[in-house]
């Protein structure tokens, strides 16, 4: 796989952090919905004191994080962080100050809109192998002792506390329900760019006619296969099931193969978050 420039990284994690400085701008502050993390709470700092910028106010409660993030993720992950950070934060700011016209739109609109531009912006920083700050470096933090957890539900637990101060200082139940509908729409929109953009597929073909299908496979889909030993539960026959991990455009054609050769195959797809190795992607310790 051709590794990307890493101009090209930075690009994305700053226009990433661009989609999340508009999130808040456009939708999430003039509503008074909290996106959760830091941001929320520099959002109901800046309602207490409109003083306190919200895009400095992040960055400053970030700093201990960052100084975390150094020790357990390393310096390369500081780096990009930094990026998305100061990207998102003083787009902020500027925008802010520059008086940017909001959308004029209902509670829930709001709420949902700010809540995909966030989980762009999130999908495609994480993606990077950085973060933005606040709950997302701790969701990266605990993504270490919980791998097999998706960013996106992580996120949501560190998020649902700043919802709730939300309801107390907005004085605003309404708002707060508003603040988790967005909260759910970023987490699946970021899942979404993270995993199922490049969700692959594993299939599982059980036949008389294995050696035919896995030819088939080999030849026409260009894929390679692994034979699994299994055994059947009602005849204890031994027999040969036939692994095999395929792109998304080629899945349709796999079964039509295998149905083409034998119609009594026996099928089973399973979606897959990711698959690393020759012909899909490369492993990277610092990717989620």
């Amino acid at each position: 796989m051709r590794k990307k420039h890493p101009l090209f990284e930075y690009l994305v994690i700053i226009f990433g952090g661009a989609m999340m400085a508009l999130s808040v701008v456009l939708f999430l502050d003039p509503n008074q919905i909290v996106p959760g993390g830091l941001t929320g709470i520099a959002m109901m700092l800046h309602f207490k004191i409109p003083s306190i910028p919200i895009g400095t106010a992040v960055l400053v409660m970030n700093l201990p994080l960052f100084l975390i993030g150094w020790r357990l993720l390393g310096h390369r992950f500081l780096l990009r962080t930094l990026f998305g950070t100061l990207s998102s934060t003083l787009l902020i700011d500027l925008l802010k100050m520059a008086n940017t016209p909001t959308p004029d739109c209902e509670p829930l609109a709001a709420a949902v809109l700010g809540g995909v531009l966030t989980g762009i912006g999130i999908g495609l920083v994480f993606g990077r192998g950085a973060t933005t700050g606040g709950s997302d470096i701790a969701a990266r933090l605990l993504k270490i002792p919980f791998p097999s957890t998706q960013m996106g539900s992580l996120m949501l637990l560190v998020d649902g506390v700043v919802v709730a101060m939300s309801a107390v200082v907005f004085g605003s139940v309404n708002n707060a329900f508003f603040a988790i509908a967005g909260l759910f729409t970023a987490t699946q929109v970021t899942d979404a760019i993270l995993y199922g953009v490049n969700a692959q597929w594993a299939a599982y073909i059980m036949s008389d006619k294995y050696d035919e299908i896995n030819a088939a496979i080999q030849n026409k889909l260009e894929r390679g296969t692994t034979f699994l030993y299994a055994e059947g539960g009602y005849k204890n026959t031994p027999r040969k099931v036939i692994l095999c991990a395929v792109r998304r455009q080629q899945i349709s054609a796999l079964k039509a193969l295998a149905k083409e050769i034998d119609p009594h195959a026996f099928i089973i797809v399973n979606k897959t978050y990711e698959v690393l190795g020759e012909g899909f992607g490369n492993y990277d310790k610092h990717r989620v």
